[in-house]
């Protein structure tokens, strides 16, 4: 009796969690910044607790800076701004990552050595005090949109990847061991005649890299990616995705609980950008068909993506279709398979652009398992940061 008690109880959360996610609503949207300065290219993360951690870059201080907020009641309320560089020179389009023991890693482009080159710092105590920025990169060339990416696999390792603007934009790739104390040499991953940008990065169950990144070929651009099954000590070679007539651009790449890569883009081959998505069930070696998940009046922009409980697939993206940009929704409930309808998040009379989104780590028994999206808006008049929750 006790065994078939526990299996019920267990079939019931199973159920209720399903239903939580099927039945998602949405919080009010909540601005998180007040600003005289833009604020900008949010970034965000969360923790073991289900603390929520994000990082964008504000021009308040006269130069652009990387400042962080979080929140320790599921969003509810946030911490005052914290400012995090205090360099001579720009700080811009921060990405955040967290160790497993909840270190939480945040990298930028940094234009104070006179050209953009990649920084990090990191915080032991959930976002209260920060290491010194520590810079990883020295060229003499850089650009600072959209920005490093950055993963931390199960053994605690870092992983970034940026691009270059050199005589052709290239993708570049470091890695750190030990908490980010100490970082590989810079390694190239992109050796192509075209120009190569816009790169992502997801790490699988086993430890695996998978970088995707944008390609210039005569007249279009395609996706391309490649991956390292050594813990980035060495790289196969560059695999292509698309074979558009229009441009396919802005990759966003993630790795389900079943080791399924999920790859997103924009498109313009219908005519306008729409949203694309194909998936890997054996790490890359083959894929599905692309699958169109926008159609839309006017052109959708830089889709991001979240994986969370159930295999449930998040993508966010900015849109045109409203006359101005706003934030829109969909989610796949079994690993892109099937998609429910998208979803607008925000009404706005100023452009809302940038999002990135982030899924609960625990489960919780009430909200199931919240997804949080972030982006920035001129609505106010000058960007500032706002944040949703769905559950």
């Amino acid at each position: 009796m006790k065994k078939r008690g526990l299996a019920v109880i267990l079939l019931a959360c199973g159920l209720f969690y399903w239903a939580s996610e099927a039945l998602a609503g949405w919080s009010p949207a909540k601005r998180l910044t007040w600003n005289s300065g833009y604020s900008k290219y949010p970034a965000i993360a969360v923790d073991s607790n289900n603390h929520i951690h994000v990082v964008w870059g504000d021009e308040t201080p006269g130069n652009e800076e990387i400042y962080c907020q979080k929140s320790t009641d599921g969003g509810a309320t946030w911490s005052m701004n914290k400012r995090l560089t205090w360099n001579s020179g720009t700080s811009a389009c921060p990405t955040i990552a967290l160790e497993s023991n909840d270190t939480i890693h945040v990298a930028w482009c940094d234009r104070s050595s006179g050209s953009f080159d990649i920084y990090h710092a990191r915080s032991l105590d959930g976002g209260t005090s920060w290491s010194s920025a520590h810079r990883l990169t020295y060229t003499s060339t850089g650009t600072d949109y959209p920005g490093p990416a950055m993963v931390i696999d199960s053994n605690n390792t870092i992983h970034i990847v940026w691009y270059l603007e050199t005589p052709n934009a290239n993708v570049y790739y470091k890695r750190s061991t030990d908490g980010g104390e100490n970082w590989s040499p810079t390694m190239r991953l992109s050796w192509a005649s075209g120009s190569s940008g816009y790169p992502a990065v997801a790490v699988d169950l086993n430890n695996h890299i998978y970088v995707a990144w944008q390609y210039y070929t005569p007249g279009s651009f395609e996706i391309y990616y490649k991956k390292s099954i050594d813990g980035g000590a060495s790289w196969s070679s560059a695999n292509r995705l698309t074979w558009n007539s229009g441009s396919s651009q802005g990759p966003a790449i993630a790795i389900d609980s079943d080791n399924h890569i999920h790859i997103l883009w924009w498109d313009g081959t219908p005519g306008n950008n729409e949203i694309y998505h194909r998936r890997s069930t054996d790490e890359g070696l083959s894929w599905s068909a692309a699958k169109r998940l926008t159609w839309n009046s006017g052109s959708s922009y830089e889709p991001v993506m979240t994986i969370g409980p159930s295999h449930t697939i998040h993508v966010v993206w900015w849109d045109q279709s409203p006359g101005n940009y706003e934030i829109y929704y969909r989610r796949s409930p079994d690993e892109g398979a099937s998609w429910e309808n998208q979803k607008r998040l925000n009404w706005n009379s100023g452009w809302s652009g940038s999002p990135a989104i982030a899924a609960d780590k625990k489960f919780n028994i009430i909200t199931g398992c919240p997804v949080h999206v972030v982006w920035h808006d001129d609505t106010p008049g000058n960007y500032e940061i706002y944040y949703r929750k769905g559950i």
